[in-house]
């Protein structure tokens, strides 16, 4: 019997699993609600695998020694980003990690029209207005959006069914990304990020976190975009240089923003603070904002996309735990 260890489950996630299970007699699979950290990393003795789902950093030389103690090969991820995992601690103790590269692009994708659709029909001006019993019309008028230009930063998995979506709205659709990929050609055209900074009128970001792309969107990237540009971000909170976003809404450098991720909101989003505080300054600030509209990283968050976290993830576990190679390792 094949034994693996769930971190951090979701109830949604446990509705998978038992499903799952079904069909996989010689597997057990136990679960709990915490995080993988120094002190939670002795629950995973006894276990053949163990998976999680968590924006909290594993940094703790002492998480990976122990799993390699216990005799475990890998650390499966059930999401796609992997900026939590140190991996070169992960390879000195034999672990394999994986991720979910591509649980549901299309989530992400429709997020990022709904967030886009949501500032561009000024819906959030509505609603406080509504709400108030102002049913007046000035300043609502908005732009149609197959009169637009859209901006993709990053047009892989995610950015080319983004592009596809508003190709068939009749945007016109521009992308950056070092690799070109030909069947994208009748969707997009490739162009420098500075082209898709000055030119586009919606502009959104799928890039992974790397080196290279921490606070790509800094001042100077916004000082080239239009007054008018919507810049949305669903990919990783720190592309993008928080201080620089807050002022480039206050003074009115671009018209608006939305955001399903920020700076620091590990430990914050997927909790409930509406009876306490939480300690995330540039949140509260973004939450304040007439042109903004925040929501808690729930872009990946549909039934086809924990489907396909958890059936992928335990796929990638069971092939690691019988010593053959994952597709999806990193490492």
């Amino acid at each position: 019997m094949i034994k693996i260890l769930m971190y951090n489950i979701m109830d949604d996630e446990k509705i998978v699993v038992t499903e799952w299970l079904k069909h996989h007699h010689d597997v057990q699979i136990d679960w709990n609600t915490v995080t993988l950290n120094p002190d939670t990393v002795d629950l995973a003795n006894g276990y053949d695998g163990i998976s999680t789902e968590q924006d909290n950093l594993i940094d703790d030389p002492i998480v990976y020694e122990k799993l390699q103690e216990f005799g475990i090969k890998q650390i499966t991820l059930r999401i796609t980003g992997y900026d939590t995992i140190n991996l070169p601690l992960a390879t000195q103790n034999n672990l394999k990690v994986t991720n979910v590269p591509a649980y549901s692009p299309r989530s992400v994708s429709e997020m990022v029209l709904a967030q886009t659709m949501w500032l561009l029909r000024n819906l959030h001006t509505t609603q406080q207005r509504v709400q108030n019993h102002d049913f007046t019309w000035d300043g609502l008028q908005s732009r149609e959006i197959h009169d637009l230009t859209v901006g993709i930063i990053g047009a892989g998995k995610i950015g080319s069914e983004v592009a596809r979506i508003f190709k068939a709205l009749g945007a016109t659709v521009l992308a950056a990304d070092p690799i070109h990929r030909p069947e994208l050609n009748s969707v997009l055209t490739y162009v420098d990020h500075e082209t898709i900074f000055k030119t586009a009128d919606i502009i959104t970001t799928h890039t992974p976190l790397l080196d290279s792309t921490y606070h790509l969107f800094d001042a100077a990237v916004f000082q080239q975009m239009k007054p008018s540009t919507i810049f949305i971000n669903a990919s990783r909170g720190s592309v993008v240089d928080t201080p620089a976003l807050i002022t480039a809404l206050k003074n009115h450098t671009i018209a608006a923003a939305g955001l399903d991720t920020i700076e620091g909101e590990a430990d914050i989003f997927s909790n409930d603070f509406s009876t306490t505080d939480f300690n995330n300054a540039y949140l509260k600030t973004i939450m304040a904002l007439p042109n903004a509209i925040m929501t808690p990283h729930i872009g990946f968050y549909t039934d086809n996309a924990i489907r396909n976290m958890v059936e992928i993830s335990l796929h990638d576990m069971l092939t690691i735990i019988a010593g053959k190679t994952s597709e999806h390792e990193l490492n």
